[in-house]
């Protein structure tokens, strides 16, 4: 699978794609990513992507032509997706996750200052927002959502057993507690029925212990 990411920050990717199992992910040819610099799309001599609002008001426009002409610009691809990074963007979930994982490319656009020009919604197919709050810009989600997605890919986990039954691999529904050595530290004990090598108890005790959100 295909990750580009269009962005103004492309080397702000760089550190956190190099590293554990994205980057394993990419040795292996499970993943690709790409980062693209919207300004290398600029139409201003100034490599300029950003204008005053219409109607006025504080901060900055991104234009939505360097980002058309970037993804004009990428080659063909038949199952792929094209997703804005918006504050007033739909929330990302797992399901969402799970549904990206089964493209060829997801591209990602990484929105900043004020926002988008509003035109650019006749250019994608979805807005996205990774929760209710306002960061600086879109390239932590876009991250967030690379990683959410490509830890689903076979292949990429050590176990592909280890995304299966994860928090909110069930709507709802949140993993069981973990215990790993020592078998006691400062007083607290690991339960036992976990040290009893019992298969079924081990199972049911952990069906129990799943968190069921409210």
């Amino acid at each position: 699978m295909k990750f580009t990411f269009l962005t103004i920050f492309p080397h702000i990717f760089d550190s956190y794609l190099g590293e554990s199992i994205l980057k394993r992910a990419q040795a292996k040819k499970l993943v690709e990513f790409t980062a693209i610099d919207l300004r290398d799309h600029s139409e201003n001599k100034h490599r300029r992507v950003d204008d005053t609002p219409y109607g006025g008001g504080p901060g900055m426009v991104m234009q939505v032509g360097p980002i058309v002409k970037a993804v004009k610009a990428l080659p063909p691809v038949k199952n792929r997706k094209i997703v804005l990074l918006s504050a007033k963007g739909k929330n990302f979930s797992q399901a969402v996750a799970r549904r990206y994982a089964k493209l060829d490319e997801l591209v990602l656009i990484s929105g900043r200052y004020e926002g988008v020009d509003e035109r650019i919604l006749k250019y994608i197919d979805e807005e996205v927002s990774i929760g209710d709050y306002v960061l600086t810009g879109g390239e932590l989600g876009a991250l967030v959502i690379a990683d959410a997605v490509t830890r689903l890919l076979p292949g990429v986990l050590g176990d592909d057993e280890s995304s299966r039954d994860e928090s909110h691999t069930q709507k709802g529904v949140l993993e069981y507690p973990h215990y790993t050595r020592p078998e006691t530290w400062d007083s607290h004990t690991v339960p036992q029925v976990l040290l009893s090598g019992d298969h079924k108890r081990i199972l049911e005790w952990r069906e129990k212990h799943k968190k069921r959100k409210k």
